[in-house]
C-alpha cells in the first residue's frame, strides 16, 4: 500500500518492501532497518488527533507570542530568520523522513512565528481580517472533511497527481511573480495585485488546492490506520494537516484583504 499524499511517499508507506500493507505489522517481512516492530504499535485515529492538536496548539501559541512580543521594527528580520528555519526543518522532515515529536513541534513553533508576524501585519492594515480568516479556515476544514467522509470526491492516484501538479504550478507562479517584482515589475505578473482580476482567481484556486491537499491528508490518515501503520506515522499526518491548514488560512487571509478597506 502506498499513500496517495505525495508528502508521505517513501519508506514510511511502501508495501513493496514488505511493509505493513502486506501483512500484520510486526511480521517478518517488515524487518527493514530502522524499525523496531516489537517496540511499537499500530497508529490509531486517536494518535493522529492528539498529535495534530498538539502541533496546531504549538503553532498558535508561538503565533500569538510573535504577534504580541516582536516589535514592528524587528518584524522583517525576525520573519526572514523564521522563514529560513521553517524551510530547513520542513526539508529535514519531508526529505529526511524524520517526523517525530521534536521535529514536528519545532517546525510548528517556527511556522507559528511566521504566521503570527504575517497575521499581525495584515490586521494592522485590515482590522478584523485575521478573525475572519480563522473562521473561514475552520469552515473550509469542516466542509472538506464532510466532502471526504461522504465520498463526494474520491481520492485516487489520478486525483493525487492532479493536486500535486496544481500545487507545484501555484508555487511556480508565486516564484515567477516574486522575481518579476524584484526586477522592476510593480505588481509582478498580477497574481497578487488587488487591482487585477488575476489576483482573485489565483487566491480562489490556491484555497481550493489547499482543500484538495487536505483530502490527501485525510486519505493518508485513514489508510494508515486501516493498514496498521506504525505509531510514529501519526506525526507525519499531523505535519501534513498543519501544512494544509496554514496554506488555506494564509490564502483566505490574502483574499479577504482584497475586499477590506485600509484602516
Amino acid at each position: 500500500m502506498e499513500s496517495r499524499n505525495p508528502a508521505f511517499r517513501g519508506n514510511a508507506f511502501d508495501q513493496r518492501a514488505g511493509g505493513y500493507g502486506a501483512q500484520p505489522y510486526g511480521g517478518a517481512a517488515y524487518a527493514a532497518p530502522g524499525y523496531a516492530p516489537a517496540a511499537t504499535r499500530p497508529m490509531t485515529m486517536d494518535d493522529v488527533v492528539v498529535r495534530g492538536f498538539l502541533t496546531l496548539v504549538t503553532l498558535m501559541i508561538t503565533a500569538a507570542l510573535a504577534w504580541a512580543l516582536v516589535p514592528t521594527s524587528l518584524a522583517a528580520p525576525v520573519l526572514v530568520v523564521a522563514l529560513i528555519a521553517e524551510i530547513g526543518i520542513w526539508a529535514f522532515i519531508a526529505f529526511g523522513r524524520k517526523a517525530n515529536a521534536a521535529t514536528v513541534l519545532a517546525f510548528a513553533a517556527v511556522y507559528g512565528v511566521v504566521v503570527g508576524l504575517v497575521s499581525h501585519s495584515y490586521n494592522d492594515i485590515y482590522h478584523g481580517v485575521v478573525f475572519q480568516a480563522v473562521v473561514g479556515t475552520a469552515l473550509a476544514f469542516g466542509a472538506t472533511l464532510a466532502v471526504y467522509a461522504l465520498r463526494i470526491v474520491r481520492v485516487t492516484p489520478k486525483f493525487a497527481r492532479f493536486v500535486m501538479a496544481a500545487g507545484l504550478a501555484l508555487i511556480g507562479l508565486m516564484i515567477v511573480n516574486l522575481v518579476v517584482n524584484l526586477f522592476g515589475g510593480d505588481h509582478g505578473i498580477g497574481i497578487r495585485d488587488p487591482g487585477s482580476p488575476l489576483a482573485y482567481i489565483f487566491s480562489v484556486a490556491a484555497i481550493l488546492v489547499g482543500c484538495f491537499f487536505l483530502l490527501l491528508d485525510f486519505d493518508a490518515v485513514e489508510t494508515g490506520v486501516r493498514t496498521g501503520a506504525p505509531e510514529k506515522f501519526a506525526w507525519y499526518c499531523a505535519f501534513g494537516l498543519v501544512l494544509s491548514l496554514v496554506w488555506i488560512y494564509l490564502e483566505i487571509l490574502r483574499l479577504l484583504s482584497y475586499f477590506s478597506g485600509r484602516d
